[in-house]
């Protein structure tokens, strides 16, 4: 039984973080190993948790390479058998060779990132969760999808979070081989087809690990609400019917939610010190133009800081990001406002970069349209110089460019979907409301009208637009806060816990959290009889 005086201790498993509060753990601000968007996420909600006063902990693992550790690795042996004994140690890093030396959290071969992740997960198995002893544990993304299963059997609430729709198929055997005892879990996991007896099952019955991670969890979400249902109501064919069916029991047990995600502290232009010029919603007019003519000359676009300026931040990828979209009309937008001096900058890498270089040579837009291979510094400063954000997604399952040119005062274009829809609302100046330009219907056309729109607020008078960019900015900075998001978290653990994580006056629930997680820890347990499969 768990002491009650003492706060709950939680455990974060993911395979990805950027920054940490340096408290955690004395080399913490080496820790560094970010891929996308869950990286960011996972960091500032451990940042939140932390200063909040919640007793967090993370297994991530040992990327040695990434970490740049100047300590040889005999010694780093040592040393983390004498941090296992540190109270104020919160940071307990998976050791395996499978990740020593990679130089990118995930390797372009699946083969080898099943590898990383059951290696990852056989250390949080069998040396982190022992050492810890967490109340809850909280796992992300197909990465972490074993162990929720064996949190179920050994009797730790399991939170599931779900950021991306991707997933792999390991037979059991394959598991075990890798030193994860599957026997005594066996029965908690998703296979592709109804498992009979474990000796049939092992060899020919492959496990779908993000299918298991929902299906074992007792409670799971998807980092938007939109996107939690698109999912359950079969908007996406791409999404596997294992997941869901999976997803739409856990919602009908009460025992799924969406919750937002939200940007990182340091996304703020009054002082992101990768802005030449910082700015509040004040004085953003002028920090633009100023934080545009330097990214102009950088770029090699056509300096003219009154130029408007549409800055795509996402990877050029086909298949989610709707780039294509953009290619299709390039030339036509640009050449439809050549005397406004339109202008685009790509910060992303992706397929689709060679494409849209080649339309560009091909007529001559150079001086109109400029590529920067993805960089965390120039994307920044691109925020803060470009008046539009294009988001033209075919789904989304949160999204954060979209909230952080909100607070930066570079507007959203976007396509009415996932965490789009949630966050973005299509601006009407004369009622005061919306913050973006919003097409529901997914092709050029579409895109096209957006931008039309778009433009056409940036050439209203410059009163009218300042004053609906300030409030913009200002809504968004209060919104889009990861403090929200984090109360969202907290209420969620304390309903799985039945208890408080901290001291009650520490943590500010509004009320309509309240209303949406009130029932959450009666349905949870409900949910533990229901069936195994259909």
């Amino acid at each position: 039984m768990p002491n009650k005086t003492e706060n709950p201790r939680i455990l974060i498993v993911t395979p990805e973080v950027s920054h940490l509060p340096r408290e955690m753990d004395s080399a913490s601000r080496c820790r560094n190993a970010k891929a996308g968007g869950l990286g960011d996420v996972s960091a500032a909600l451990i940042n939140t948790l932390y200063e909040q006063g919640v007793d967090v902990h993370l297994a991530i693992p040992d990327y040695r390479n990434i970490f740049s550790s100047p300590i040889p690795m005999y010694k780093q042996n040592k040393l983390r058998l004498l941090h296992q004994s540190l109270p104020h140690d919160k940071i307990h890093l998976a050791q395996d060779r499978a990740f020593f030396y990679l130089n990118r959290v995930y390797s372009g071969s699946q083969e080898e990132n099943i590898n990383i992740s059951l290696a990852f997960q056989r250390e949080v198995i069998n040396h982190i969760v022992p050492q810890v002893q967490p109340d809850l544990i909280h796992c992300n993304d197909w990465m972490t999808g074993l162990i929720p299963a064996i949190a179920r059997e050994i009797g730790i609430p399991c939170l599931f979070s779900i950021h991306n729709i991707h997933t792999v198929h390991v037979p059991l055997s394959h598991i075990e081989d890798r030193g994860i005892d599957g026997a005594s879990f066996w029965h908690n996991l998703y296979f592709d087809r109804y498992p009979g007896s474990y000796e049939d099952t092992r060899n020919n019955n492959p496990v779908d690990f993000l299918a298991s991670g929902v299906f074992a969890a007792h409670f799971v979400n998807t980092v938007s609400p939109t996107f939690l249902d698109e999912v359950i109501n079969g908007y996406h064919g791409f999404v596997s019917e294992s997941l869901k069916h999976e997803l739409a029991d856990k919602k009908a047990a009460s025992c799924a939610v969406g919750i937002l995600n939200a940007p990182d502290t340091s996304f703020d232009p009054s002082n992101d010190k990768a802005l030449p010029f910082n700015y509040s919603s004040a004085n953003h007019s002028q920090g633009k133009a100023a934080n545009k003519f330097c990214i102009q000359k950088s770029a090699g676009l056509k300096v003219n800081p009154n130029a408007p300026l549409f800055f795509w931040p996402s990877r050029l990828d086909p298949v989610q990001k709707g780039c294509q979209l953009l290619s299709d009309i390039l030339y036509h937008v640009v050449s439809r406002y050549w005397n406004e001096d339109l202008e685009f900058i790509f910060v992303a890498d992706g397929p689709f970069q060679k494409h849209f270089k080649d339309i560009v040579r091909f007529h001559g837009l150079q001086k109109r349209v400029a590529f920067c291979d993805f960089d965390e510094q120039l994307s920044r400063m691109a925020y803060g110089a470009a008046d539009f954000v294009l988001m033209p997604s075919g789904f989304e399952p949160c999204g954060l460019p979209q909230m952080i040119g909100s607070i930066y005062g570079a507007l959203p274009v976007v396509r009415d979907t996932g965490g789009l829809h949630d966050t973005v609302s299509h601006l009407d100046m004369e009622k005061n409301k919306g913050n973006g330009f919003v097409f529901e219907t997914f092709d050029a056309n579409g895109l096209s009208w957006a931008i039309d729109q778009a433009m056409a607020f940036f050439l209203s008078p410059q009163t009218v637009k300042n004053k609906q960019i300030k409030r913009i900015m200002e809504q968004s900075r209060c919104r889009f806060s990861y403090k929200n998001t984090a109360r969202q978290y907290i209420r969620l653990y304390e309903q799985m816990l039945e208890r408080p994580l901290v001291a009650q006056d520490n943590v500010t629930v509004p009320e309509t959290d309240r209303t949406v997680y009130a029932d959450a820890s009666s349905q949870y347990k409900s949910f533990q009889s229901l069936a195994m499969h259909a």
